[in-house]
């Protein structure tokens, strides 16, 4: 795929995302994605056959790149207390950003276009994050800077809170205070 190719495809991803994130996996149309990206249909399908197709991709992009930070990080051997106030900040103010939310899309998704086995692609997702968030806090136990945990409690919390506040504040409201809070535990949790 050529340069122009490329820059179409990231542009049909950037503006799905956002498209995605407002009116959740089920009610975005590939018609939709052409108004917003303006792109013809034929154009659209040259790149993508399906929002599913564009979706997925989507939730693979955003889970290696989280993966690929962490991890170019942890090999440069940046201190672990300033890469878990890093994420957590982010993460902070992403639960507080309903706006910008795919929970509620990836919870339709993947419970309408998944076995429910462990072949689920979610669920091996869920592993992804589940050891890249128990090597990290490994790297942190071992540099010093962490308090030695249970680390497979300490990934659940992180993990299960993150996305939980992320599906309900797309729902609801959610007080500011809760991610403050969370955040604040996390780190009381782990940091020395």
């Amino acid at each position: 795929m050529g340069k122009k190719g490329a820059e179409t495809q990231k542009l049909i991803l950037e503006k799905s995302m956002s498209l995605f994130a407002q009116k959740g996996f089920k009610n975005v149309t590939m018609k939709d994605i052409c108004i917003e990206t303006g792109l013809s249909r034929g154009g659209l399908y040259r790149h993508y056959g399906s929002t599913h197709q564009i979706f997925s991709e989507i939730v693979a992009y955003l889970m290696n790149a989280q993966d690929t930070e962490l991890s170019e990080k942890m090999e440069r051997g940046y201190p672990a207390a300033k890469i878990l106030n890093d994420i957590l900040e982010r993460y902070k103010t992403e639960m507080l950003d309903s706006s910008a939310s795919l929970s509620a899309a990836i919870y339709e998704f993947y419970s309408e276009n998944q076995p429910d086995t462990k072949d689920n692609m979610l669920y091996q997702q869920y592993v992804s994050s589940k050891k890249m968030w128990a090597n990290f806090i490994t790297y942190g136990i071992e540099r010093g800077e962490f308090k030695k945990v249970d680390i497979e409690e300490m990934v659940d919390t992180i993990i299960f809170s993150y996305q939980g506040v992320r599906m309900f504040s797309t729902i609801l409201p959610i007080d500011e205070q809760i991610p403050k809070r969370i955040i604040s535990h996390i780190r009381k949790s782990l940091l020395i």
